[in-house]
């Protein structure tokens, strides 16, 4: 698919914007994405949906906004951006809404959209806290390290695992109803359609006691630069166990130490407002530090504000 083989070459993308992924919830979102070409060859692609009058980069993933080649320039990254928001204007949409892939995923630079946000006016409405760190030989605090220890002294062991519906039944979706009243982003058939597509991509690593019960887990989203912790769980007695810390100093050291980055997610909750001063508290044991994943708004029309740039 032309759209796919665009995503595995771009500077500025995931494997969840292969249409694969895209799709797997194409009934909750109406498609609206776009194709740019210059000269019959595609230079630019934008994942999209739209909702009435609005339209979203992209609402059903963690990030979206123009995604592009490695051989772009400005010039015509910027051509690419106005013909995007002409359409969706000549179209009658009059708000659109990008969810910016933070810079750590990009395999080159690439802020020709800052720019261009910035010259159309866009307006930053959300930024949400991601705590990330190198991992490798990382330096923990003394809780953290105080975890692990307990965690191997109640003989845990770390392992990865094919299949999801163990950590799913039995712990994620437990106590997120629990705690939050709520379901996984994801529900299990999903999640194991979309491992099924992307089984390098998506992992899935549990921790068990001496009696081979599953007490916690990490459900990891694997690109090229960044591994990103989707979901972590683990059961009532965490905190004792040391579960959590045993497995993320596993991700860090042993797993995945040839990453760039590990993305713990945001700590923020009521739409980047407040922050889940724990949780944040307990990823910056890690040695994890803060980065920005921002949310801009921008009226299609202004597109004419890109006109006259070069001179």
């Amino acid at each position: 698919m032309l759209w796919d083989k665009f995503i595995s070459k771009a500077k500025n993308a995931t494997f969840l914007f292969c249409r694969d992924f895209m799709d797997y919830h194409a009934d909750r979102f109406i498609d609206h994405s776009l194709l740019i070409f210059k000269d019959e060859n595609l230079i630019c692609v934008f994942p999209a949906n739209e909702n009435n009058k609005e339209i979203g980069s992209h609402d059903g993933l963690t990030y979206g906004g123009p995604i592009v080649g490695k051989d772009i320039r400005l010039p015509d990254a910027m051509k690419c951006f106005q013909s995007i928001l002409q359409y969706y204007d000549d179209l009658g949409f009059d708000k659109m809404i990008i969810k910016s892939l933070p810079k750590i995923y990009h395999k080159m630079p690439g802020d020709e959209v800052d720019y261009l946000l910035f010259k159309v006016g866009a307006q930053l409405i959300r930024t949400d806290c991601l705590s990330v760190v190198k991992p490798g030989n990382v330096n923990y605090s003394r809780s953290r390290k105080e975890g692990i220890r307990r965690g191997k002294k109640n003989g845990l062991r770390v392992e990865e695992s094919q299949e999801l519906d163990n950590f799913w039944r039995a712990i994620l979706i437990p106590n997120l109803r629990e705690k939050h009243k709520s379901d996984p982003v994801h529900s299990l058939d999903e999640i194991s359609q979309l491992k099924s597509l992307f089984p390098e991509s998506i992992r899935q690593f549990n921790v068990y006691n001496k009696n081979n019960q599953i007490v916690a887990g990490t459900t990891i989203f694997e690109s090229d630069r960044v591994v990103r912790a989707q979901y972590i769980s683990g059961n009532a007695d965490k905190n004792s166990l040391g579960s959590l810390d045993l497995l993320h100093d596993h991700l860090l050291k042993k797993a995945f130490n040839n990453k760039d980055y590990f993305d713990f997610g945001k700590s923020n909750e009521n739409e980047g407002q407040t922050i889940n001063e724990g949780l944040l508290f307990w990823k910056e044991g890690f040695g994890a530090r803060t980065i920005a994943h921002n949310y801009h708004v921008i009226n299609p029309a202004d597109h004419v504000k890109l006109n006259g740039i070069f001179t």
